[in-house]
This record gives structure tokens, C-alpha cells and sequence, in this order.
């Protein structure tokens, strides 16, 4: 037994409502545990209640017993307790604090006061298992999202835990650093390092599991083998279920499917592979996402270049969004997306080339003015927000721009769930409540064009569903949206056309199964086809084959 949980209750201070209420569980040495649920339904808490964080440092009240590699969280602080349980935040910005990647994996190793010849045992073995080699001189806070998560992880490896927790490691990789990310896992699975992944995207890791447990309101609702519990009845529970098992249910097969070899075996046993075929087509055609150009385009981008200290960061791009469009901006970590839509609000002036937003020209419309037009949901919302409660974050924006509309902000705080915490600080807020706050913080201004990076980050089905529901309603009063994203699911879903950044250049532009088809865009711009794309393909390839 690595880690047991007896009869575990907890409640934050001032908080009457559990966060965890009478969990009793046991992981074994060796096992892979992804913990799935709702926003809000414990996993965070549960988390840090393995590594003693609960009741150490968030104090509360705790019933029961925690047991860490046979210690009792109550009688060990977290100093000791880490050597044996490491826990890798949501958020890796909120662990990394040295000078260069080197000096981050041995503080922690320095302050054991272990020997040099330990620490560097230890640092060769981390970075080389956590892929850091040819990072290590680089500063943490140069480095992109899912470099910075292989940094904290390294970090954390070095102190060599026999459990590691991962809290929505995913969140914010693009199909490569995913990609990445579970081979060092798979990795250090076959070192006998146990392993609790906490994640929303189901997809990204539930072939390398052995086991699911599901949280909802504090306890465990489900556990058992991953096609054991996907094939019950969880539907209530807010799981962003695997694509697949998606389209199979939409269908009407229950059959639960995880990856396209799977899919295609199962209908050619039932015999569906025909009509089957035939409602990926019907869907592929969807007329829902068909959009028709106006006369008024809200994005002019011409020939557009921008340095940062010499390199160039976007070489001529030419672009135009039109009034109510839909557009996913993708590419791999690096490709430019964040400093061209920097462009769109004028937080950057390009160096060469035009830009007009609503036919003013960037260069010489202050940011104050564009700001009216353009709103942001930044990746991190810890980036944007500021405000003392969330009532006045979501307001500020449109009072300042004397847009003020009572009933639209009503309505954003019903769509978002944030009547029940307009009283609270943003700060004291889940990643995914302060995600939804500064949501409602750029659409209250009603702007013409709204950008979301990273929208669905952190956040669950039901939200999913509801973010699906808005997109078309804002489309409708026609704003333009503009989806930075690395979950191409969710893209190829809402997106009617997809644009791909590479090195700064804008590499395809068209609907999302014609970029699909691009093997070539695809593969230079770091991208991987959607579980559904790819299992059209191989129906299709088995039709020419037959």
C-alpha cells in the first residue's frame, strides 16, 4: 500500500460544505489512478490531502486518517512527507521560482543537504526522465506551458517519491508536449513510481491506466477498470468522455471504445462499418457550421511581421475574420498564436505590415479604443483578474466603456455559475471558477470580437456544453469568436475554419476536415487529427480495400 484514505472528511475554514466527505480508498505500488470528475467535486483538495497540504497548510477540519507510504499526514509535516508523495500543480508557474532549470531541480535536493555527489546522481536522472537535458541554463519563466510542467515535474523527481500526483497535467500541451508527456509517464510507471493523474481530458491518458476513480460532491461516486466504469452510468457526474465513446453513444451503440482500433473492431463485428460511415458523413457536412462572408470583415491583417529581440516571431501573415466567424487559431507551443492575437487589441504593433480591427488601423488607434471591441480570456486567468470581488471584475469593463447592460451581466453570471460567488475574491476561487469569471469579464462589455485561449482548460463537460451553447448565441448577435486552442476535438466541433501557425507563418487556412486532410500542414504545425477524423480515414481505407 502506497496511500490510503480511512473515513476522510474535510471542510475548508469558513466553508460548512465538504470538499471531501468520507473517502475510503486504497492505491497499490506500482498502479496508475486517473481521479475524473466535475469542476469542484474534491479532486483538487484530494490532491493536496495526499501530500499534507490538508490539514497542514490550508488547515480545516479533517476526519479520518491519511496514510502516505504508511505515514499519517496528521503526525508528519509536509517537509517529510515529500520526500515520499509529490504532488505537480495545474498551474506550474505557481512552483517555479529559481533562476535557470538547473538551480530548480537541485533546490530542493540542497535543502535536504544531501551531498554533491547525491545531487548530481539525482539531476542527471530527473532531467534525463523528465526530457530537460537541453534546458537546463534556460530560465523557467522563458520557457513554454508544457516545458515549464516538465521543469516542475523534474523538480519534483528528484527528490525520487514513490507517488507522484499530477493535477491536469494536459491542460495546457499542444499534441506534442501530450505526446511527451505520456511517454515520461509510461516511463516512469515501468520504474515502479506510482502514479494519481487528476485530468478532465479522459482521452489524453485513459489507455495508460489501470484504474478510474470518480469524485462528485466530495465522494467516491465510481472505481474500477477504465472500460468498467465508462460503460456504467455516469452521465450525471460531468466527464468529458473520450470522443469516441461519444459518437457511440450518440449512435445508440453502448460499446465502450477509447481509440479507432477499437471502433473499427467493434463494427466490424456488429457489422456497421456501412452506416456507420455514413453519419460521420452526414455530421462531416453539418450545414450548423456553414458561415457566409459579409461585406464587413472585423480582421484585416496584411503582410503582417513582428520581432522579439531580432527573431522573428510572425513573417507575413495575411489574414481576415469576418463578422460572426468562428475560427480556431492552432499550432504547437512557440508557433506565434499568443503574439498575433496580442495584434488584435494592439497590446503589439507589427513592425511591417497593416492591421486594421473594424477598419482602424492598430498602429494608430490607442489600446483603450480597441479594447471596447476586442475581448480577451487570457490562458491563465490569474493574468486578468484584479478586482476585490467577482460582482465588480465582471463589471469593470463595462462601466468604464459606459456599456453597462444589467440584464446581459444577469445573464453572464447565470451562464457561467457565478451567482452563488459574486461576493467572493476572484483569488480565493478553483482554476476553473476564476476561468469563468474572467469569461464573463470580456464578454460584459459585449465586445464585436472575442478571443478565448485555451477555453475549455480546467474545465468540465458541463461547462463544455454550455461554452458550445454561448459560441452559437454570440455568433448569432455577430461577434466574431477566435478559439486559441490545443484541443482540436473542441475545434473541430464549433470552429466552421481553422487556421495553423508554424514558425510564425500562417501554414493553412480552410474548414477543419480539408486542414485535416493537409498530412503535410499538419505534421510541420505539430498537430494530430481528431479521434473522429481518423476513424472516417480508416472506415474509408477499408472500403478501397474491400
Amino acid at each position: 500500500m502506497i496511500l490510503r484514505f480511512e473515513g476522510v472528511s474535510y471542510s475548508y475554514p469558513g466553508v460548512d460544505t465538504p470538499a471531501l466527505d468520507g473517502l475510503d480508498l486504497t492505491v497499490h505500488p506500482g498502479e496508475s489512478v486517473l481521479v475524473a470528475g466535475a469542476s469542484g467535486s474534491g479532486k483538487s483538495t484530494f490532491c493536496r490531502a495526499c501530500i499534507g497540504l490538508v490539514p497542514h497548510f490550508h488547515h480545516g477540519r479533517l476526519a479520518g486518517r491519511v496514510l502516505v507510504d504508511g505515514l499519517d499526514t496528521r503526525q508528519h509535516p509536509v517537509c517529510e512527507l515529500f520526500r515520499h508523495a509529490g504532488l505537480v500543480f495545474q498551474n506550474p508557474d505557481a512552483q517555479l521560482f529559481n533562476q535557470t532549470v538547473e538551480a530548480e531541480l537541485t533546490y530542493g535536493l540542497e535543502s535536504l543537504g544531501l551531498a554533491p555527489s547525491e545531487i548530481e546522481k539525482r539531476l542527471v536522472w530527473a532531467s534525463k526522465l523528465a526530457e530537460l537535458d537541453s534546458l537546463m541554463g534556460r530560465p523557467p519563466h522563458t520557457l513554454s506551458g508544457g516545458e515549464k510542467q516538465r521543469v516542475a515535474l523534474g523538480a519534483i523527481l528528484t527528490l525520487r517519491p514513490r507517488l507522484l500526483l499530477l493535477d491536469e497535467p494536459f491542460t495546457h500541451l499542444d499534441p506534442e508536449g501530450t505526446e511527451a508527456l505520456r511517454r515520461i509517464l509510461r516511463t516512469m510507471k515501468s520504474e515502479g513510481i506510482t502514479l494519481i493523474i487528476v485530468e478532465h481530458r479522459l482521452h489524453e491518458i485513459i489507455d495508460d491506466v489501470d484504474r478510474i476513480i470518480v469524485l462528485h460532491q466530495g465522494k467516491i461516486v465510481a472505481e474500477g477498470s477504465p472500460h468498467q466504469v465508462l460503460a456504467g452510468e455516469i452521465s450525471t457526474y460531468g466527464l468529458n468522455l473520450p470522443p469516441l465513446l461519444r459518437l457511440f453513444r450518440a449512435f445508440g451503440l453502448n460499446r465502450t471504445v477509447f481509440n479507432v482500433d477499437e471502433a473499427i473492431e467493434e463494427l466490424k463485428t456488429q457489422n456497421l462499418l456501412g452506416p456507420f460511415s455514413i453519419r460521420l458523413s452526414e455530421q462531416m457536412t453539418n450545414p450548423s457550421k456553414a458561415f457566409t462572408a459579409t461585406p464587413h470583415p472585423i480582421v484585416e491583417a496584411e503582410d503582417i511581421w513582428f520581432n522579439y529581440e531580432g527573431l522573428s516571431v510572425l513573417r507575413g501573415v495575411h489574414l481576415t475574420l469576418q463578422k460572426g466567424e468562428c475560427v480556431a487559431l492552432l499550432g504547437r507551443n512557440g508557433a506565434g498564436k499568443t503574439t498575433l492575437i496580442k495584434h488584435f487589441n494592439g497590446l503589439l504593433k507589427p513592425h511591417r505590415g497593416l492591421l486594421r480591427i473594424l477598419g482602424r488601423d492598430t498602429r494608430r488607434t490607442p489600446v483603450s479604443e480597441l479594447s471596447r471591441h476586442v475581448g480577451f480570456v487570457w490562458q491563465n486567468p490569474n493574468d486578468q483578474l484584479f478586482r476585490p470581488t467577482v460582482r465588480e471584475e465582471v463589471l469593470t469593463s463595462p462601466k468604464i466603456f459606459r456599456s453597462y447592460d444589467p440584464v446581459w451581466c444577469d445573464e453572464l453570471f447565470n451562464r457561467f455559475g457565478l451567482l452563488p460567488l459574486l461576493d467572493r475574491s476572484p483569488f480565493s476561487l478553483s482554476e476553473g471558477q476564476k476561468k469563468r469569471v474572467s469569461f464573463a469579464a470580456a464578454l460584459a462589455a459585449k465586445p464585436d470580437l472575442i478571443v478565448l485561449d485555451e477555453p475549455t482548460a480546467g474545465q468540465d463537460e458541463l461547462f463544455r456544453r454550455e461554452l458550445t451553447g454561448f459560441i452559437s448565441q454570440l455568433q448569432k448577435k455577430g461577434c466574431t469568436v477566435v478559439l486559441v486552442t490545443h484541443d482540436l476535438e473542441f475545434a473541430a466541433e464549433h470552429a466552421n475554419r481553422w487556421l495553423v501557425l508554424s514558425e510564425g507563418q500562417m501554414i493553412a487556412d480552410g474548414p477543419p476536415d480539408g486542414v485535416m486532410a493537409d498530412s503535410t500542414a499538419m505534421i510541420k504545425a505539430g498537430l494530430r487529427p481528431t479521434q473522429r477524423f481518423r476513424l472516417t480515414q480508416a472506415i474509408k481505407h477499408l472500403g478501397e480495400e474491400n
